[in-house]
């Protein structure tokens, strides 16, 4: 019985009773051939009800079920008798209810019924037969057959079904699901369920025939086809399996490829499947190309604001182009992307929020197309209101002072757009931040909502590990989004003072051989209003020597640095916003206590003094990647940067070629005079590009390109100790603060790509890199982020433009994984494989694995 046959049931017993009613008399309730007879549409007081046909359940039970409760008034028939039967099928707990009256006293007027139901089996056991343990078990939680679950036809019918899909979308075409049901004795009205699967062999697709094919090859039309191939020897990326969803989508692929190549009448006649004697399948597509068409004229109707050349190179389709539909659609109205240049975006780009842009075929001659674009442009938009909501813990103001659209503002498409790039880049802030944009056409305004769902701003680094003979300990505290006003506001820890867009760190790591603290503060937006930014950093770091023969640290031998550096940021106006100009003043002091540290481009070792390291650095940059910090799925990043040292050398007329006959004490001495103050510049340029190369930008392909050179100003003092390029590894620099550059070459042993010029690990005076990496983000959300990678990466360093080989270059491939954490940051690991010995090695790096904390490449 379905869910509405208690209607009819509860209709025929209502024409019973209402016919046996006519036959009573006023005096006498009861006919004589013993049906209750009753008033049709009065209201009766309900005296009690009983429950027959019960095996498991009790009558409590039932009547709880049926939401009745005795005392209560209930017209027969009336809605809250059928309300009951029906919340008794929706129980599930039953397959038939009939409910009758069993009896009826007119004098009080009180009705009792009775419910006369039939419970439907429970499952008691299940046995898959046909398949692996696992595999059963996993059968058994996906089709949820659970003890105690109610047996229905539909039930049978859905499993049996779901278990012979998931074989055939596996390629086992021949599946065979038998399904049983027989009475457990051993309790009440409960079956076992028994589940034979034969699978059969697998079945692939042999072949892939086209009939009626002119204007496209085989090949062609197979390519177009992204989800069912042949089966290819050699084939491992992509299976010969017949799924019969795909394979429909994929001849609609077909037809759209047609469509593109201008065949739009292209149609599919039949498509036949067939059995080959080694159990596989043919194919067989039958395919109606029709006439090839291009376009005509193209007409431009209702346009004011611009004129038709400007729409027109707008469109990019020119009169005798073969006739691309799809294309015609992006060029009117997007292609889906933040940056796509289409009629329709013009306008919206610029205030016409209600415009109005459609392509109309108004003429089809022999072959060719006339097409009419009709525009109604209506009247600009401006914006009334614009506020964020979301944002519980970040303060207004950080984001409205991003935000790029503002009440009075003419409505701007890519203005929304860049605001919801801006957020992102906050990195607060779940990448996918969602604008409601609520339109008033009668006063030709729109509301804008931002919706944001925050992540954790803050990061904390715990950890301990055991290496170079000691135990390392770190402690890092990083706060993204710090409110350093609200320091002395005891209500505003909740734990930190958050919301203000500051940004904090603290960093100490300490072991047996050396010790680093270093401690960082910006505030974005100086002083609130400009986005103008300032920062500042202390540190210190002290290095001892150890003798792994006596696995002693001799703290009589030390290299100790203590620096510090304040630095000015600005976003340019010109030549666009997406630019910022950036100057930092630093300075280093590096005392030597017997800590043997090479200088110069000789064999020159300084154990004594102190080196004075006093730089200013200017960078300019162009980052327009977005919408995500973390996922960037466009745009691009930029940066030039020039370091350099003032020319002591050039202007103090000191003679710095070493005298002769000088003991050893008279050296060091004369060395730590001649090094006291460093001197060197740097150069470097660095670029990143995003494309996306799906259309949800889950797929994206980033290219990157970066170089560096260090000089010196004067040959016979020569490079300095520090500021060094050390390539290979994965890119992290663990406790070294005297201004090296570490870069990433994966697939070769960290800074293993830069020896100085006695074959030691010192560092390079140049390096390049490229490098192609394909990511597919997995998941997006607050809570964590993760993607994989492919990557091809190349690269090297240099001691000195002689040794300058821009084609000299290391290789390396792997995979790899990402997972950000707000609270950890970023972690990954890669798998990569170095094609190239390292220097003065013949065997090539081979597989190296390397795990990434705190950064990304």
């Amino acid at each position: 019985m379905n869910k509405y046959s208690y209607l009819i049931v509860f209709f025929i017993a209502f024409l019973t009773a209402s016919t046996q009613a006519q036959n009573t008399t006023p005096k006498d309730s009861t006919s004589t051939n013993g049906v209750v007879s009753y008033e049709k549409g009065k209201e009766y007081i309900l005296g009690g009800i009983s429950v027959t046909g019960l095996q498991k359940f009790s009558e409590q039970t039932v009547r709880i079920y049926t939401g009745l409760v005795n005392g209560q008034p209930i017209k027969l028939p009336g809605d809250k008798l059928t309300s009951a039967i029906k919340k008794l099928y929706e129980s599930k707990q039953f397959s038939d209810v009939d409910v009758y009256i069993s009896k009826l006293d007119e004098k009080a007027n009180t009705v009792y019924l009775q419910f006369d139901v039939n419970e439907l089996p429970q499952l008691s056991t299940v046995k898959i037969s046909g398949v692996g343990k696992s595999k059963s078990k996993e059968l058994k939680k996906e089709t949820e057959l659970k003890k105690g679950t109610m047996v229905t036809d539909n039930l049978i019918v859905t499993t049996r079904n779901y278990i012979k899909k998931k074989y055939t979308d596996k390629g086992f075409l021949k599946t065979k699901v038998s399904l049983d049901t027989k009475k457990d004795t051993s309790d009440v009205n409960t079956v076992d369920m028994d589940i034979f699967i034969d699978k059969g062999d697998r079945v692939k697709i042999k072949e892939i025939n086209f009939i009626g094919n002119k204007a496209m090859p085989a090949s062609t039309l197979r390519g177009a086809m992204k989800n069912t191939k042949r089966k290819f020897l050699g084939r491992f990326w992509k299976s010969s399996k017949y799924i019969l969803d795909d394979y429909k989508a994929d001849l609609e692929s077909i037809l759209e490829m047609y469509s593109e190549k201008g065949y739009r009448d292209a149609r599919i006649l039949s498509d036949k499947l067939t059995w080959n004697d080694d159990n596989t399948i043919n194919l067989d597509i039958k395919l109606e190309e029709g006439s090839q068409y291009r376009f005509d004229d193209i007409l431009f109707i209702g346009n004011k604001k611009y004129t038709d050349e400007q729409l027109h190179n707008l469109l990019r389709i020119d009169k005798g182009d073969i006739y691309n539909g799809k294309v015609l659609k992006e060029r009117i109205s997007g292609d889906g992307t933040p940056t796509s240049q289409d009629i329709q975006t013009l306008y919206h780009n610029n205030g016409y929020l209600f415009s109005q842009v459609n392509a109309i075929e108004t003429k089809v001659k022999n072959d060719s197309i006339t097409v009419e674009v009709r525009i109604r442009e209506d009247e600009p938009a401006t914006i009334k209101k614009v506020t964020v909501s979301g944002n519980e813990k970040t303060n207004d103001h950080v984001i409205f002072r991003e935000l790029r659209v503002k009440p009075g503002d003419l409505f701007s498409r890519q203005n929304i757009i860049r605001s919801i790039r801006e957020i992102g880049q906050l990195g607060f802030f779940d990448a996918n931040v969602t604008p409601d944009v609520k339109p008033d056409y009668q006063n030709k305004t729109a509301d804008i909502d931002f919706s944001v769902v925050e992540k954790g701003g803050s990061q904390i680094e715990l950890q301990g590990g055991y290496g170079g003979g000691s135990f390392i300990g770190t402690l890092g505290l990083s706060f993204n989004n710090f409110s350093i006003r609200n320091i002395f506001n005891k209500d505003a820890y909740k734990p930190l003072p958050m919301g203000d867009g500051q940004s904090l760190s603290l960093r100490l790591q300490a072991s047996r051989t050396f010790n680093t603290y270093s401690f960082s503060f910006t505030e974005p937006w100086l002083g609130g209003k400009t986005p103008q930014s300032l920062s500042f950093s202390i540190y210190s770091s002290s290095q001892y020597r150890f003798d792994f023969r006596t696995n002693k640290v001799n703290r009589n031998e030390s290299l100790s640095i203590i620096g510090a550096s304040i630095g000015l940021g600005k976003r340019l106006s010109w030549p666009d916003d997406y630019f910022s100009l950036s100057q930092n003043i630093s300075y280093q002091g590096i005392e030597l206590q017997n800590y043997g540290y090479r200088v110069g481009s000789s064999n020159d070792i300084i154990n004594q003094g102190t080196l004075n390291n006093l730089a200013y650095t200017v960078a300019l940059s162009r980052n327009s990647s977005g919408p995500s910090l973390i996922f960037p799925s466009y745009g691009s990043e930029f940066i030039i940067r020039a370091k350099a040292t003032f020319p002591y050398s050039l202007v103090n007329e000191k003679d710095y070629k070493e005298p002769d006959n000088l003991t050893n004490d008279q050296r060091q001495a004369f060395l730590a005079d001649k090094y006291k103050w460093l001197e060197y510049y740097k150069l470097s340029a660095k670029g990143k590009w995003y494309t996306s190369l799906s259309q949800n930008n889950k797929l994206v392909l980033m290219s990157n390109f970066e170089m560096g050179y260090l000089g010196s100003y004067n040959s016979e003092l020569g490079l300095t100790p520090v500021e060094r390029y050390f390539v290979g590894g994965d890119g992290i620099a663990q406790g070294q603060l005297d201004g090296r550059e570490v870069i990433g070459l994966r697939g070769y042993e960290n800074n293993s790509l830069s020896l100085g010029p006695n074959g030691q690990n010192e560092g390079g005076a140049i390096y390049n890199k490229f490098q192609m990496e394909l990511r597919y983000s997995i998941t997006d959300k607050p809570s964590a982020s993760i993607y994989t990678l492919g990557f091809l990466e190349a690269g090297n360093s240099y001691n000195n433009f002689s040794e300058f080989n821009p084609f000299q270059l290391k290789r390396s491939a792997g995979l790899g994984v990402r997972i950000f954490m707000p609270a950890f940051g970023l972690l990954g690991i890669d798998f990569a494989h170095g094609f190239d010995p390292l220097p003065g090695l013949t065997e090539k790096s081979g597989w190296q694995t390397h795990f990434i904390i705190g950064r990304q490449f």
